[in-house]
C-alpha cells in the first residue's frame, strides 16, 4: 500500500523516462488525472488516458514526451507538501520555479492548478510539487 500517491506518480514518471519508456501506468485517481491533466496543457507529456485492469480498478496511462527522441522534456519532478508535513501558501507566497519557467502545482479551494491560475484569480493553497 502507498502511503503518499503522489510522490509515487511523480516517481514513477521520473524513472520511467530516465529509462526512456514510451508510457507509465499508475492507479487513477481524481487528483492524479488532475496532475496529469494540468502536465498535458502545459506541454510535460504528450497523452493520458484511463484504461480498465483486470479488477474493477481503471488505471492511468501517462504518455511521455522526449525531444528528438531523446532527451526528456520533464527536467526535475519534485515533491514538496507530503502527508507528514503540508505546506501551504497564499496568492502572494506562491514560489516561482526557476523564475518561472517550470510551474507549481497547487492544490485550492476551486481544484488542482498551476501557480499562474492560483495568482491570477488571488487564492492560495497546499503546494503539491514542483516540475522543471
Amino acid at each position: 500500500m502507498v502511503n503518499d500517491s503522489i510522490a509515487d506518480l511523480l516517481t514513477r514518471i521520473r524513472n520511467a523516462q530516465t529509462a526512456r519508456h514510451d508510457s507509465v501506468t499508475v492507479e487513477t485517481s481524481i487528483m492524479k488525472k488532475s496532475i496529469a491533466q494540468i502536465l498535458l496543457d502545459e506541454g510535460y507529456i504528450s497523452a493520458f488516458d484511463e484504461v480498465e485492469n483486470g479488477n474493477k480498478n481503471k488505471n492511468l496511462v501517462i504518455t511521455l514526451k522526449y525531444v528528438n527522441k531523446n532527451q526528456k522534456v520533464i527536467t526535475g519532478l519534485k515533491r514538496i507538501s507530503k502527508p507528514g508535513r503540508r505546506i501551504y501558501a497564499s496568492c502572494e507566497e506562491l514560489p516561482r520555479v526557476l523564475n518561472g519557467l517550470g510551474i507549481v502545482i497547487v492544490s485550492t479551494s476551486k481544484g488542482v492548478m498551476t501557480d499562474r491560475e492560483a495568482r491570477k484569480l488571488g487564492i492560495g493553497g497546499e503546494v503539491l510539487a514542483y516540475v522543471w
